[in-house]
């Protein structure tokens, strides 16, 4: 494989983490629709919990889309890249890619129990939030890790 190859694997690796999102989502979609099929007058609250996960997508598709402006994909002017460049490039997408879907599916879990806490006890929304918070922690030091390793990548 080329450089330039092994380059547009690490965008794809850092995209990954859309798929936790979406799992997450998923997970804590099905809690937020068993609760709003009780009351749907918590509908917007749900969404906020609910809508939690989906920042590991976010962050995946920023490393996705600064590997690619970064090697010149996006621009149209992609240089020859050597093989240390493109590995480079899939050392900086794996941090989120792989935490990203890790950390997105558990947040979704952490979010289902939130509304679920929810739908008891509404007062207790933000209890839920913090819970699902936690795991948004490590998603943001993987987008770190992965920002650092990116641009420590002589080009």
């Amino acid at each position: 494989m080329t450089g330039n190859a092994w380059a547009i694997l690490g965008a794809a690796i850092a995209a990954l983490a859309g798929a936790g999102s979406a799992m997450g989502l998923g997970i804590a979609g099905q809690a937020a629709a068993g609760v709003v099929a009780d009351d749907p007058k918590k509908f917007g609250r749900t969404l906020v919990l609910q809508a939690l996960p989906g920042t590991q997508g976010i962050y995946g598709l920023v490393v996705t889309f600064m590997i690619l402006i970064r090697t010149g994909f996006l621009g149209g002017g992609m240089g020859t890249l050597t093989i240390e460049q493109g590995l480079g490039m899939v050392a900086a997408g794996l941090p989120i890619g792989f935490v990203g879907v890790i950390s997105a599916i558990g947040q979704g879990k952490a979010a289902a129990a939130g509304i679920q806490l929810l739908g008891k006890r509404p007062e207790q929304m933000t209890k839920g939030i913090v819970y699902a918070a936690m795991c948004e922690t490590y998603a943001i030091f993987a987008l770190l890790v992965s920002l650092l390793i990116l641009f420590n990548i002589q080009l």
